[in-house]
């Protein structure tokens, strides 16, 4: 039999489908023995490409990390810090929304992720490129992953159930419309999401007006 033109695996392949069941099922449903399943192929065949499956959860949580805009970052974008910054936060979550199973993994942060340490390196030099302080850019980027992470975590609008008899008036007095929030979930979560992302860039932009006027600031 003649072989094959292509290769039957390829770490994107093993990646595309963990990613797909991480979506679909959750991290709990990720094993050597159910991609190769998925896959087609033998399980000791993964090993040419990862070692465990830690290393393909990474990969995963890699993929999403690349799709993160960065186009504001680069040279030539004129967007000023707060609106580079506002605008990178927006396709984080976005990134992060599409693939809300995996965000555990990432919120450990970027380790030796390629895609994830090219995140962070761009939100830091274009903090310092600034006029941002190295320290003062590092906790924005810390600060930022918290926010975005964290928002990505869970709903909270979701937390409510579509009951309006869940929440009696008599231990509840203020929730008397919260069975309404699950129906309005995106909307909901949305609003809370910009509105603290207003809240932090400007309390950023506080802390701006008042550093020394040394350095570029953009």
């Amino acid at each position: 039999m003649a072989r094959p033109r292509k290769p039957l695996l390829s770490r994107d392949r093993i990646v595309e489908a963990a990613r797909a069941l991480v979506d679909t099922e959750g991290l709990a449903a990720v094993s050597t023995r159910r991609l190769a399943a998925e896959l087609g192929v033998s399980g000791p065949s993964l090993y040419n490409h990862f070692r465990t499956k830690d290393q393909i959860l990474e990969a995963v949580a890699d993929s999403v990390s690349a799709q993160v805009d960065l186009t504001m970052f680069e040279a030539g974008d004129e967007r000023d810090w707060r609106t580079a910054l506002h605008d990178w936060a927006v396709s984080y979550r976005a990134a992060l929304r599409a693939h809300p199973n995996i965000v555990p993994v990432l919120a450990r942060g970027p380790g030796r992720r390629p895609a994830g340490l090219r995140l962070a390196d761009a939100v830091f030099g274009a903090m310092t490129e600034a006029g941002w302080p190295p320290a003062q850019a590092t906790s924005i980027g810390a600060l930022m992953r918290y926010f975005v992470t964290g928002s990505a975590l869970g709903s909270f609008a979701g937390g409510f159930v579509d009951d309006e008899t869940a929440y009696d008036p008599a231990d509840y007095p203020h929730l008397g419309q919260a069975h309404r929030l699950a129906e309005q979930q995106e909307l909901v979560d949305e609003r809370a999401f910009e509105t603290g992302l207003e809240a932090l860039l400007d309390g950023l932009a506080h802390q701006f007006a008042r550093l020394p006027a040394a350095g570029v600031r953009r």
